[in-house]
């Protein structure tokens, strides 16, 4: 059981809540965790954001009946959670590494720039949106130094565009992504480089159990929830 210390919004239908709780089953940035909510039959997954020795912040978006109830949750109350799931990013792959986050794909690459500086490393950092109203932690990114950019659909803020916009002229030998399966064609199309992706979907069980989850690679059906949901760019079948 983890408690709720903090639950509030960020952006438009975009709510930041932390949990207090043992974070000793996280090792790698890109896992998540997976959250039980009352009167809901499936659990909901959500990618960490960021993590210290006994708190959890996640980032999520309200997309429906389950993300609707978490935002109205208050800060005391406590929830059932599942942590530390999925693979995570590897983070030996790279020297000159981007990454790349689209809307509620933006949280995992929080933890993950921190851990990358931490290694040695300077991430550059795209951040996409839809329009300014949805835009959150550009501000957080820039605060650790990362060279940061910003796109929007409608180009209320930052550069007009998608992220494959402000990726030209930026000098990278790596990438890691995570955000909705348009934008991952498009990068995959517009990239030369190695990469890794963090696919975003629906799960059942989220440990591996029901392959209700599963995404076709070169090597057979991987199951996101257990084999990722962390991919590499040469294994995925477009």
């Amino acid at each position: 059981m983890y408690k709720i210390l903090i639950n509030t919004k960020l952006a438009d239908k975009v709510y930041l809540m932390v949990l207090e709780g043992d974070t000793s089953k996280i090792t790698a940035p890109g896992q998540f965790i997976n959250i039980k909510l009352d009167g809901f039959f499936l659990r909901r997954p959500i990618s960490i954001c960021d993590y210290d020795d006994n708190t959890i912040t996640i980032i999520y978006k309200v997309v429906g009946e389950g993300t609707q109830y978490m935002s109205v949750l208050e800060a005391g109350q406590k929830l059932d959670c599942l942590v530390g799931l999925g693979n995570g990013f590897d983070i030996t792959k790279s020297e000159k590494p981007l990454l790349i986050g689209g809307g509620v794909g933006v949280p995992p690459m929080y933890n993950l720039a921190k851990t990358l500086i931490k290694d040695g490393q300077k991430p550059v950092v795209i951040l996409g949106f839809n329009s300014k109203s949805e835009v959150f932690y550009d501000d957080k990114f820039k605060e650790l130094g990362c060279d940061t950019y910003v796109t929007t659909v409608d180009g209320s803020y930052g550069i007009k565009g998608f992220v494959t916009d402000a990726m030209q002229g930026i000098d990278f030998d790596y990438f890691y992504t995570c955000g909705p399966m348009p934008m991952f064609k498009a990068i995959n199309a517009a990239t030369a480089v190695s990469g890794q992706f963090s696919f975003e979907e629906r799960m059942g069980c989220g440990f591996g159990a029901c392959m209700g989850c599963t995404c076709k690679t070169k090597y057979g059906n991987k199951r996101i929830c257990k084999d990722g949901p962390v991919l590499e760019k040469e294994e995925i079948v477009w």
